[in-house]
Parts: structure tokens; sequence; C-alpha cells
């Protein structure tokens, strides 16, 4: 019988002691400011014993200040272009879950990559959540103080249809983080069943 390596299973992987199955490829957790990315994504990554980094954090240290300052001091784009190469370089270690930029996956080069390399989850929190979240926390260099609302409306109606193409949805509310972990697994193990049928996942699940 003849096997094409390159579209082979990857043959799985032992699973963490606290989920019941591994991840066959890296976690890109995507959304809007706000809906949890950076929280959420750690809560994954530690249920499954895996590293995490957030893409945000990885473009500031590479490029030595804030991603308010970015585009400013290296010019139109900058930020776009370093987000692609953090991102590759992260997707291609090993399998981890990585919190992404706002506007990381709109962009047509990264959500490529992303939707090649990973599996990825996008957050959907509805304005009144990403209002209540955004307000509590200052120094968010995007929302302009007064205009939240406004901002936060417009990359809503602009971002979501794109947000879509996500491998699996899980809607976000103003509840427990751990609530949103384990709907966020149960939905990943759903998603690779369908995809990766010969991947094993307990029943469990």
């Amino acid at each position: 019988m003849n096997e094409n390596p390159e579209n082979s299973i990857p043959p799985a992987r032992p699973a963490s002691p606290l989920t019941s199955f591994m991840p066959p490829k890296p976690v890109v957790i995507i959304g809007l400011m706000g809906s949890g990315k950076t929280s959420i994504g750690k809560r994954i990554a530690k249920r499954f014993d895996l590293p995490f980094s957030d893409s945000d954090q990885e473009v500031e240290a590479a490029a030595g200040c804030s991603i308010g300052d970015i585009d400013s001091l290296f010019g139109e784009g900058a930020m776009q272009d370093g987000e692609y190469k953090v991102i590759s370089r992260l997707l291609n270690q090993q399998t981890q879950v990585v919190a992404t930029g706002n506007f990381s996956f709109v962009r047509d080069n990264t959500r490529a990559l992303i939707k090649e390399k990973a599996i990825s989850v996008w957050l959907k929190a509805d304005l009144q959540t990403l209002l209540l979240r955004v307000t509590c926390r200052k120094g968010r260099p995007l929302l302009e103080v007064g205009k939240e609302e406004e901002t936060l409306s417009k990359m809503m109606e602009e971002y979501y249809p794109i947000f879509e193409n996500a491998d699996v949805c899980v809607k976000t509310y103003d509840e427990p983080a751990n609530v949103t972990v384990d709907r966020t697994i149960i939905a990943m193990s759903e998603f690779i069943k369908k995809e990766y049928p010969d991947y094993h996942i307990l029943k469990s699940v």
C-alpha cells in the first residue's frame, strides 16, 4: 500500500494529566481586545501542559518598543510585518498556545499562515462584554477615552466576518475564566474529532 507522508495524521502524543488529548497542531487564540485571549490562552496552555506565547509581547521584544510606537518609529506596516515573522517563528517551534493581537487574523498572509499551521480558536465576545473588560484596564493604545463603544462597534462590524473563518468559535461572556476554558477545550475536541478522525481523543471529553 502506498503512503503519502505529507498527508498522514501525526501520531498521537501523550495527553496532559489535566486533559484526555493533546492538540495535533499549535493552538492560536484570536479575537478583539477584551475577549480574553491572554487569560484564556494561558489557562488552556496550562491544561495541556504546553508553552504559552503572546505575539504582541514577542513583537515588542523584537522591536524594543511598545506596540503603539512601532509604526511611528519604523514606518507604516512595520507592525504587520513584525507580527507575521513572529507568528511564523512561533508556529514552527514546538506545539504551544499562542495569543495573537487584535488584527493578526485579519491580515491575509498571517491568516493563511495560521490556517495552515495551527488550530485557530476565536473567542467571540459581544459588545457589552468587551466594553466591561476594556474599561477596567487602562493603557490600550487603540482606544480613545470616551470613544470605546464607537471604536469596538466598528471593529466588530469590520472584523467579525473575517474571524468567522477560524476553525473553532467559542462565545465568551462575563463568567469565570475556567468555565470558558472548559467550553473551549470541548469545542476544540469536537473540531479535532471531525478534522483528524484518526487522532485519539477519549470519549469522556
